[in-house]
């Protein structure tokens, strides 16, 4: 019996030497997939640990019940406030299937197990005996003099209730994404909250034109300065920023402005902490992660999961479920999707070979696990969405499973901020090569949704630096007063402006910004470590730049807003491929056609051409609509938006005049074509 050729293969030539291996990794889903529901009822059924492990409460019993898994250990222990943190007065029992157990009765209890009390579990195994933080805890605080963490009972009388529904994004509207740290979303040095996210940050983000926010190291994480990608506590709020109902708070006050709120998730390893992570938890080194050399992340220095587990398949899944029923999210971005799809992580791998796809290397139980995530999420709501922070190119990322692919909905255009920060590291302006340019913007299958941009926190961190400081550098600290002269800020600004619209009118079906670079935000984020004597200095984000007129940073926050009404109103982002109509190399121009409008690029550092011929594909008079040379976004005004320019004919083929100013970039609408 022969298999049937999955559609991924049928669109893709390329793919027919590993046709069975494709139809291979579809049938490895289905298998899993029709195992759990046999034995759960459903996927959704499945996804439940939460309710089971962890405090729950028993309205028959009138109680609390206290459960974890821990198969590896001899003995388990709960203390906290409730028992004057005696160690041994209150032993779980186990269940016989390594689930340990015990009952808090409200009778007993009503009065020391109480909201906001702390607890730790006593773990007894080969490894010796050892305080931990239950896998589930719902909240998880630091002590700030001993530094040591601990599980916090969450019971609030009060349970808070959602106000605004989830926002609908039109079909047309593409998907503008704002990536925020609430941490270092204020201006004061140190940490900031839900709170003030919520009231002080999201209305900047929807002045400044976007309709999505996506919230890093919300799980939380022991150190802080890992970005949040060190996980401890899957469950568990980041109790810097404040308590679970702020968090609420902050996403439906985002749905009410208007803005879809994506979680940053990290299922892609774990922190090696003990103490604090799943690490070691039960005794054994396989109890979550894999066994050996295999559960180590050599460069992430962390932990990796044992994805062929079904309790942690019970864990993660139960994990995607939990955020966006408890908290209100609107979907995921999943970090690390390389790390995850391969054993060698995707490092120093060629992958020019569609074998290393699907077969040299793959992680297939990694592979079945995003497609059972992707299954559930859409599953619970088909609105939700899911991005892929894959590099490798996975065919099939975001094309249907059944159809042969993983499910997620975009993937992020990795290659795009790596081209940009390449360029602008190791080539002179002059020595662009503008075919190379608009290649790597479009070099993608444009049947698969991606979000394009220019740079995201990756670029922000110390040792590396944003397209803004890498064009000004120290220029920005003395010459962006609008009174200060600086060809080096002229160029920094003209090029910031069309190195983003650049991409972002080519490089994808979505966007993402991260906050301040809209502005061009000056300098690094560096979270407060030894080397700099624990400062939140470089970890905040100064939006009073944006604020003082005097100041030259509003004209990119300006324009940046401008761009993103474009998109929306001609919907370039939603239309048919671009249309090349010039690659000038000896001018540096590019002029492409995309939904009707011309975008004129003319990257050269000096050269203005007057009367510079453009080849069109329909003939009528045209008016410029958008123009990086506005004095408005602090150019030089040298167009005329007031005239028109009218096309005429040579040879059949249509063509107007402009003139071309050097470092700018030019969008022209036909004057006859109406859009909203």
């Amino acid at each position: 019996m022969t298999t049937p050729t999955m559609r991924i293969v049928e669109q893709d030539p390329w793919l027919k030497p590993v046709s069975q291996a494709v139809t291979e990794r579809y049938l490895r889903f289905k298998g899993r997939l029709q195992e759990l529901e046999q034995n759960y009822g459903s996927l959704k059924a499945f996804a439940t640990a939460d309710k089971l492990f962890g405090f729950n409460y028993d309205s028959m019993r009138k109680g609390w019940w206290f459960r974890e898994w821990a198969p590896g250990a001899s003995q388990l222990f709960i203390m906290g406030d409730f028992n004057n943190w005696n160690k041994y007065n209150h032993p779980l029992i186990n269940n016989g299937r390594g689930i340990w157990e015990i009952f808090f009765d409200d009778k007993t209890y009503h009065s020391s197990l109480v909201h906001e009390s702390l607890y730790k579990l006593i773990v007894q195994s080969q490894i010796g005996e050892n305080e931990r933080i239950p896998v589930y805890a719902k909240r998880v605080i630091q002590d700030e003099n001993s530094k040591d963490f601990s599980a916090q009972f969450w019971n609030p009388q009060k349970v808070y209730k959602f106000k605004n529904k989830s926002p609908v994004l039109d079909a047309n509207q593409p998907l503008f994404i704002y990536e925020s740290h609430v941490g270092m979303a204020q201006e004061t040095e140190g940490v900031g909250t839900y709170a003030e996210f919520r009231d002080k940050t999201l209305p900047r983000i929807v002045k400044a034109g976007y309709n999505a926010i996506q919230l890093m190291a919300i799980a939380e994480h022991p150190y802080y300065g890992s970005f949040g990608y060190h996980v401890a506590n899957f469950f568990a709020p980041s109790s810097r920023f404040g308590t679970p109902e702020e968090l609420k708070s902050l996403v439906d006050r985002a749905h009410g402005l208007g803005l879809l709120v994506i979680m940053d998730i990290v299922h892609s390893h774990t922190v090696k902490n003990t103490r604090e992570g799943l690490n070691l938890f039960d005794g054994t080194d396989y109890q979550y992660t894999h066994h050996g050399s295999r559960g180590d992340h050599p460069q992430w220095d962390s932990k990796l999961f044992n994805y062929g587990k079904e309790e942690v398949l019970h864990m993660l899944l139960s994990n995607v479920r939990y955020w966006v029923e408890e908290f209100g999210f609107d979907g995921y971005r999943f970090d690390g999707v390389t790390s995850m799809l391969y054993f060698h992580h995707g490092m120093g791998v060629n992958f020019d070979q569609p074998e290393r796809f699907f077969t040299d290397g793959v992680e297939f139980d990694a592979v079945t696990y995003l497609q059972l995530a992707n299954t559930l999420i859409h599953q619970l709501n088909p609105a939700y969405l899911t991005i892929a922070e894959d590099v490798s190119g996975m065919p099939g990322l975001c094309k249907p499973i059944e159809d042969g692919g993983i499910g997620f909905d975009y993937r992020l255009g990795m290659g795009l901020p790596d081209f940009w920060i390449k360029l602008l590291k190791h080539q002179q302006d002059e020595a662009w090569n503008i075919h190379e340019m608009y290649h790597t913007m479009t070099n993608r299958h444009f049947d698969i949704k991606t979000v394009a941009y220019a740079e995201s926190h990756d670029q922000a961190l110390v040792g590396d630096k944003t397209i803004a400081f890498r064009l000004m550098d120290k220029d920005m600290y003395f010459h962006m007063a609008k009174a200060e002269q600086s060809l080096v800020i002229d160029r920094g600004i003209a090029l910031h402006k069309m190195i983003r619209l650049f991409t972002i009118s080519l490089g994808g079906e979505a966007w993402l910004n991260f906050m301040g670079n809209e502005f061009g935000h000056p300098e690094w984020i560096d979270f407060p470590r030894e080397g700099n004597n624990w400062s939140y200095k470089y970890a905040r984000r100064q939006w009073s730049l944006i604020e003082k007129d005097y100041l030259k940073y509003h004209w990119l926050s300006d324009f940046d807003r401008a761009m993103l009404q474009l998109m929306k109103n001609y919907q370039i982002m939603q239309a048919l491929p671009p249309w090349l109509l010039r690659a000038d190399e000896a001018c540096k121009t590019i002029v492409f056609e995309r939904n009707h409008l011309v975008f004129v690029f003319n990257w050269h550092p000096s050269d203005s051409i007057p009367d510079y011929e453009i080849p069109l594909k329909q003939t009528g008079d045209y008016e410029l609509i958008l123009s990086t040379d506005d004095p408005l976004f602090g150019g030089f005004g040298r167009m005329d938006k007031s005239i028109r320019y009218p096309s005429y004919t040579r040879d059949e083929q249509a063509f107007m005049k402009i003139y071309n100013t050097n470092r700018t970039a030019m969008v022209f609408k036909p004057v006859k074509i109406i859009m909203k």
